[in-house]
């Protein structure tokens, strides 16, 4: 009855043909790779790289994005490994419960709920912003009382229940939506590089490093980044020690390829197609990230940047306001495509968490005739549009971040523990020079976990502390692992073993 108990790979795997727990597999690769590609080009592209650039990199900006792609890709090859090796619903949550013990199973699990409900809910406002701008352009209005930032955002509300029948619907009917609307965020994304390409001056590239700079401290203990407050640190910009900066803050615009692997179920053929669809995700985003921060600094001096730095204020600056139309319209669909992969992802981690009875097993159950978790796509729904439209998410949005982090961090750290623990099992995909490189990203984890705020720590331990709790009133006792049959528990009947 250890709370580090494992379930094997070949359970997990068994579990996943149970008839009442079965998800259809009608994905492929292509479709990993726009689902991946929907959920990362989103918020960061339109913002912020020209923050990053104008505070902290300037041209350098393009290093720094460099640098979040080498972590981001470093976590990216251990996900790719486990989600070939293991093509089970769950992501991180399937992967830690078959290595590293259920506890920490639960906990990556209660984490991903953390950043994938909450990051549905801050792009669904960010969603609400942006149609703001891009009707505003078009001489419309949306009624102060019912906009962005009311008391009642119904805009990001509405988005987030069509979305949610969408992907209620069906997993292939939901990625249709989603390849057409990635393609139009792509052609935008590929519209500002290339328009941006004849408003470039290569003076504004000089400095490419601008000197480092002493920052007022305008920070308290509680909002200053912990690593800065444990050693002391003096705050600066720019120079190496911004470009590092500037790394930690792009690396949360990388955010959202693990979401391709919580759908590994639904693959056709896993071990080819999820590598593939995770990697292939973070190659595209990283070129088109990489073009727009060199072409935004080409086009205006990064001291000339907004702190909001949004790429339709960079072309009102060059004198195109019909292209900065243009591109809110971009941002519009770019956001649509976030909050639609997030909702996927979230039903996904909890529709694996009930069917191991951590949570009640009757969520988990999928509708015969869409193949999909309905009742928990429908609840994840109804909390998601709720919170987007009366909470007002502010620094909360750090809380993603963390949930992330921790998430990479526990998975880099499992690949060598089930490499050592099932040396025999076949992986069709593995991480090169294991295991100091699934080491090296977790170390860069946690680094990156230390450069946030001392308090979104506190509230994530505090969120943590209900996780405890949930796990030890409840899933610690009913779990499949638990040792109780399926009669006591109340629960159906499983395949046996």
């Amino acid at each position: 009855m250890s709370v580090m108990r494992t379930k094997s790979i070949e359970q997990t795997i068994r579990e996943g043909d149970e008839p009442e727990y079965q998800l259809k597999k009608r994905l492929t690769a292509l479709d990993l790779t726009v689902f991946g590609v929907g959920v990362v080009i989103g918020a960061g592209i339109f913002t912020v790289a020209g923050r990053a650039a104008a505070t902290l990199a300037g041209p350098a900006i393009i290093l720094s994005f460099i640098v979040a792609a080498v972590c981001c890709g470093l976590a990216a090859l251990c996900y790719a490994e486990f989600a070939s090796s293991i093509p089970v619903s769950g992501s991180a949550y399937t992967f830690s419960y078959a290595s590293l013990g259920e506890l920490v199973a639960w906990i990556i699990g209660w984490d991903l709920l953390l950043e994938l409900m909450l990051g549905a809910s801050v792009v669904a406002q960010g969603w609400s912003a942006y149609l703001g701008v891009f009707l505003d352009r078009l001489g419309i209005t949306i009624p102060e009382s019912i906009a962005y930032g009311s008391h009642f955002d119904l805009p990001a509300f509405l988005l987030v229940v069509v979305l949610t029948v969408l992907v209620t619907v069906g997993i292939k009917e939901s990625m249709r939506v989603n390849m057409a609307l990635v393609a139009l965020k792509v052609f935008i994304v590929l519209f500002v590089i290339i328009a941006g390409l004849g408003y470039v001056n290569t003076a504004n590239y000089t400095p490419f490093i601008p000197a480092s700079t002493a920052t007022a401290d305008t920070h308290t203990v509680w909002t200053a980044p912990l690593l800065q407050t444990i050693f002391g640190m003096e705050p600066s910009a720019f120079g190496v020690g911004g470009i590092l900066a500037g790394a930690s803050l792009v690396f949360f615009a990388y955010i959202g390829f693990d979401v391709v692997a919580t759908t590994a179920e639904e693959a056709k053929n896993p071990a080819r197609d999820l590598p593939r669809g995770i990697i292939g995700s973070l190659v595209i985003c990283t070129i088109l990230y990489c073009a727009t921060a060199l072409v935004m600094t080409g086009m205006v001096s990064y001291k000339d940047l907004s702190a909001e730095a949004s790429l339709a204020k960079v072309f009102v600056d060059v004198g195109k306001p019909g292209y900065a139309t243009l591109i809110a319209a971009g941002a519009v669909a770019g956001l649509t495509t976030v909050v639609m992969t997030l909702l996927i992802g979230t039903s996904r981690v909890i529709f694996a968490m009930s069917r191991d009875w951590l949570l009640p097993s009757s969520w988990g159950k999928t509708n015969p005739k869409t193949g999909t978790p309905a009742r928990i796509t429908v609840a994840v729904g109804t909390i998601v549009a709720l919170t987007a439209a009366l909470t007002p998410i502010g620094k909360l949005e750090y809380m993603i971040n963390i949930g992330t982090l921790t998430a990479f961090f526990l998975v880099s750290l499992a690949v060598p523990v089930l490499r050592k623990r099932r040396p025999d099992f076949n992986r069709p995909f593995k991480v090169p020079f294991n295991p100091w490189l699934p080491w090296l990203s977790a170390a860069i984890c946690a680094y990156l976990a230390l450069t946030l705020p001392l308090e979104t720590w506190v509230r994530f331990l505090i969120w943590m502390g209900l996780g405890f709790l949930i796990y030890f009133l409840y899933g610690y006792k009913r779990s499949r692992l638990a040792g109780r049959s399926p009669e006591d528990s109340g629960y159906p009947s499983m395949t046996s073993t």
